[in-house]
């Protein structure tokens, strides 16, 4: 059974329609119009214990909504959703003790309090025994550096540390399931890959991890399943791999020549159903191909036999490509994706009650 399991899950925000002023709100009185956004739109999601999965999309896409609906925050306008077999919104404080969340833009410290008071309280909150807190803590210390800035209050923390203590807040019960939105956040490099070994590890315990960030980093490091939500309908859920399989199938050779081609046609000829350009320099040659048509060594044998090559680059196709494609609004949706039923609302429509 599913550890996270949400069924057509829809979100819809409700705001007031009306006019500036005191008479567009006098009007707003008697006539009572609204305007309804779909946040999130019939989404089906299932999560296995112990398997890290990126939910990524644009800025708007619906991740956080889904992700505060899963926290049991809000309450889903339709659909079903069960964390850990406990429905959220029914069972918070139930369901508060299996989850850690981190919401990269928000805080769970107290701000006038030094961060050790605050994991104090949580120790307090969450019944931990005093020896095992001081060894997550020692743990937190070792990984995240957070000792140095303990006594300091939260509100005088620079990003970077605040982040590193709401991490240690988030993980400090153990819980089995880990939301993170954004964790790396204002991080340094040296930091970032400590953070992501330590999710790594977590992962490697079987604690379950949902992961939302724009850092393509956190992605390829810490998980192997991608969901990709735009416009608040799921448009990708599957391996990571696949995603390049499915919108990144170009690959790229970059050739450094010995001597410069005085036209690029005979190359081009030689490598029929590849686009071949001209590089930065005028000794380099860019060969583009589709990987699934076309296969390196073949590209290679046609060109070491129409060029003398110095050099040679292979680029990879990347899950940032694909990213950047939903960021800039250029994937639709295709056959056989997620879709929503025919009969699912539009992205906003007007009510009155």
């Amino acid at each position: 059974m599913p550890l996270i399991e949400a069924t057509q899950l829809t979100k819809v925000f409700r705001r007031a329609d009306k006019d500036p002023g005191l008479a567009g709100s006098l009007k707003h009185l008697v006539q009572r119009r609204f305007t309804e956004q779909v946040a999130v739109d019939h989404v089906d999601l299932s999560i296995e214990a112990g398997e890290a999965v990126a939910y990524v999309g644009p800025n708007g896409a619906g991740k956080s909504t889904t992700i505060k609906m899963l926290t049991g925050i809000l309450v889903p306008t339709a659909g079903e959703v069960r964390v850990g077999g406990l429905v959220p919104h029914e069972r918070r404080i139930e369901n508060a003790r299996q989850i850690g969340v981190v919401f990269g833009q928000r805080t769970q410290l107290w701000w006038d309090l030094p961060v050790r008071e605050s994991l104090g309280l949580l120790r307090d909150m969450y019944g931990l025994g005093e020896r095992e807190y001081r060894e997550r803590l020692e743990r937190f210390d070792a990984i995240l550096g957070i000792g140095e800035f303990l006594p300091q209050m939260a509100r005088k923390l620079s990003l970077g540390q605040r982040m590193r203590a709401d991490l240690a807040a988030a993980l400090l019960h153990d819980p089995r399931i880990v939301y993170l939105d954004e964790p790396t956040i204002g991080l340094d490099i040296s930091v970032k890959d400590r953070v992501r070994a330590f999710v790594k590890e977590l992962v490697d315990g079987g604690t379950t991890v949902m992961l939302t960030t724009h850092d393509l980093g956190d992605i390829q490091d810490i998980c192997r399943r991608i969901v990709i939500i735009d416009g608040g309908r799921t448009i990708f859920d599957g391996p990571l791999a696949a995603v390049t399989d499915r919108y990144a199938r170009d690959r790229a050779i970059t050739f450094q020549l010995r001597e410069p081609l005085a036209s690029l046609a005979p190359l081009a000829a030689a490598v029929p159903g590849a686009t071949v350009t001209a590089g930065e320099h005028e000794r380099e040659v860019e060969v583009r191909f589709d990987r699934f048509v076309l296969d390196a060594g073949q590209v290679l044998t046609a060109v070491l036999g129409a060029a003398e090559v110095q050099d040679v680059a292979i680029q990879e196709p990347a899950i940032e490509d694909v990213i950047r494609k939903v960021y800039l609004g250029e994937l639709e949706l295709e056959h056989g994706d997620a879709a929503p039923p025919a009969d699912a609302p539009g992205p906003a429509r007007t009510a009155s009650s």
